[in-house]
């Protein structure tokens, strides 16, 4: 073009802008995704996921763990566990005991849901999910207090099986307790604490009491 062999840059002009070469290549990492992955792979990764979160609950301590990584794997089979222990429990012999397998599972997302809707409106800094998740974890316990009655009340449902059976799920209650609210502690501000355990008391006093109640046809 005419005129721009004439057109010069000044050396004092500023250049904006940087060019820059990469060097070296993205590591494998970047580049993984889930979507590839083999669903073997998969399966087991929740799996551990879900395992790792059961034992947190056994050895119970303040970790942000659970509330991190959430899942509702775990709550699921536990509640489906526990509802199927206790259905049949008090039913007549023409019922096939489907009302108190929904009675349970009701029961224990109900409260599950009430329990996270209070910690939101009292303050909380936990998501609706984690709340959930650690919840549903921390029956655990019970679900283990459920599966030592069952067996206990094979031998018989006289005193000695009764008392065996109130010793077991009252420290499993204790333990549902004192593990969820070992996780949830520092979700919650320091002033409105007690009117978070509070429900929380009062929903694994629920389970715990249909657990001892419970009597096989």
């Amino acid at each position: 073009f005419a005129g721009l062999a004439d057109v010069s840059i000044s050396e004092d002009m500023p250049v904006e802008g940087e060019i820059t070469v990469p060097v070296g290549s993205r590591s494998p990492d970047e580049d993984y995704s889930t979507l590839d992955e083999p669903v073997r792979d998969t399966i087991m990764r929740d799996l551990k996921a879900v395992g790792k979160k059961f034992v947190h609950v056994m050895y119970p301590k303040k970790s942000s763990a659970l509330l991190r990584d959430w899942d509702l794997w775990g709550p699921l089979v536990l509640c489906v566990s526990l509802a199927l222990m206790l259905q049949g429990g008090s039913a007549d012999s023409k019922d096939d005991g489907g009302p108190q397998f929904a009675e349970v599972f009701v029961i224990i997302w109900f409260g599950a849901v009430v329990i996270t809707l209070n910690s939101k409106l009292l303050g909380g800094t936990i998501s609706f999910f984690q709340s959930l998740c650690v919840l549903g974890y921390c029956v655990l316990p019970l679900t283990v207090a459920m599966l030592v009655c069952r067996l206990v009340l094979l031998a018989g449902s006289g005193t000695v099986s009764f008392v065996i059976r109130l010793i077991v799920v009252v420290a499993m209650f204790g333990w549902s307790t004192l593990a969820s609210t070992a996780f949830l502690a520092d979700s919650q501000p320091p002033n409105r604490k007690a009117l978070v355990v509070y429900p929380i008391f009062l929903f694994y006093f629920v389970i715990s009491w249909m657990i001892l109640t419970f009597t096989p046809q």
